[in-house]
This record gives structure tokens, C-alpha cells and sequence, in this order.
């Protein structure tokens, strides 16, 4: 499963079920360390799935727009989180949030985090760092706290969370591909986690860096 359709997640947790007439799908090969994928052990990460990227006026939309409407990336990923929620996998939004006044990240004055600092970009309580329409979490997702640089992981909750929940598989998808997209699917096979990347449910700033990511 690499794709952002809702055929791909039913054909991994419903059609190889039903061919091996059990609940669990396997994912890989037999041979090179593959894994069962259980939905209730899988959760469904959306990275940054907010205005000051994905919609008109932010301030990085400009940038990505041309590789959202390719893969049309925004529409695949709203129809995966519900083909996760109607299978019972979990559905975790992780935002990026910048408190103008508590900027703690070790490496704020460096790379794009200083870009972020210098421009203001995911400002607390602003309309450029809320959930874009389309993923607006439902009462049964889980919004991951604290992200404050490009991993994922780093600063936030979302570890503990997967945890609490017994997750053991983790599909990620959102902005950008070749920086927090990519940061969260190393670390995260790092922690042992069976990562699934999605290459039509994700954008960055072109085609090659998205390809190369």
C-alpha cells in the first residue's frame, strides 16, 4: 500500500484478509521480515494538514500547490481517514504549532525552522495554523500535541499515544514529503513501527523533491 485510495487500504485490510480468511493482512514478504497488518493496531498519521500550507492564503501554499493538484493528494487522504475510521484503525492529525512566545526548539535559528520563526508560519491561534476543512478531526481521531520541529516525534505526545493504543503500524501522509514527512517515516521505522509511506498523499515544493523523498 503505497497510495492515498480508498481501494488501496480495502484491498490491504479486507481483500488479503478474506484470501487468508482471517482478520489481519500481511504486509510484504514472508521471507524479508513482513508483518501483519491489523487495523485496530494501525493508525493513519496526517502531517500538517493545515491552511498556511493546503489552502488559498496561506503562506506556504504557493509553493505546494502544483504537487497537491497532481496527486490530488488533499481528496485521497479525507477519503483514506474514513475507510480507517470505518475499519476501526486510528486516524492521528499532527499539526505544527508555533508559540510566538515560547520558541524552545534547539534549532529554531537554523534551516527552515528559522524560516518558519522569520515569518511567522503556524502561529498559535491564527487561521493559518487550523485544520483545513477537509480534515477537520472527527470526535474519534486523535490530535498529536507539541510538534515543534520536523520529526513528528520530537517534542510531541505522539509516541505516547501510539503507545496507549497498542499501534504497531503507522501510514503517513501530509506536508512535506522531503522534510517532516520523510523525518517522521525514518524515525519511526527507527522505533520499530512498520511505516507505510504514501507517495499520492503527500506534496512539497516540486515533482523531483517529491519523487526523490
Amino acid at each position: 500500500l503505497h497510495e492515498a485510495t480508498e481501494q488501496g487500504l480495502r484491498n490491504v485490510l479486507h481483500i488479503k484478509a478474506e484470501e487468508r480468511n482471517i482478520e489481519q493482512a500481511l504486509l510484504g514478504d514472508d521471507f524479508v521480515g513482513g508483518r501483519e497488518l491489523h487495523p485496530k493496531k494501525t493508525a493513519l498519521l496526517l502531517i500538517e494538514f493545515q491552511n498556511e500550507f493546503a489552502s488559498p492564503g496561506g503562506k506556504l501554499h504557493d509553493g505546494v500547490k502544483s504537487e497537491m493538484f497532481r496527486t490530488d493528494m488533499i481528496k485521497k487522504t479525507a477519503m483514506l481517514a474514513e475507510v480507517a475510521r470505518a475499519t476501526g484503525a486510528h486516524v492521528f492529525h499532527v499539526p505544527h504549532i508555533i508559540d510566538c512566545e515560547k520558541r524552545d526548539h534547539p534549532n529554531k535559528d537554523l534551516g527552515i525552522l528559522k524560516e518558519c520563526q522569520d515569518k511567522n508560519l503556524f502561529a498559535k491561534g491564527t487561521w493559518n495554523s487550523e485544520f483545513i476543512d477537509d480534515h477537520k478531526p472527527r470526535n474519534c481521531d486523535t490530535v498529536v500535541r507539541g510538534k515543534s520541529g520536523l520529526d513528528s516525534f520530537v517534542g510531541s505526545n505522539l509516541e505516547e499515544l501510539i503507545q496507549d493504543r497498542g499501534i504497531e503500524t503507522v501510514i503517513v501522509g501530509g506536508f512535506l514529503t522531503n522534510c517532516c514527512v520523510e523525518s517522521t517515516v525514518r524515525s519511526a521505522f527507527e522505533k520499530g513501527y512498520n511505516v507505510i509511506g504514501l507517495t499520492d498523499g503527500s506534496a512539497c515544493n516540486s515533482m523531483h523533491q517529491h519523487l526523490a523523498a
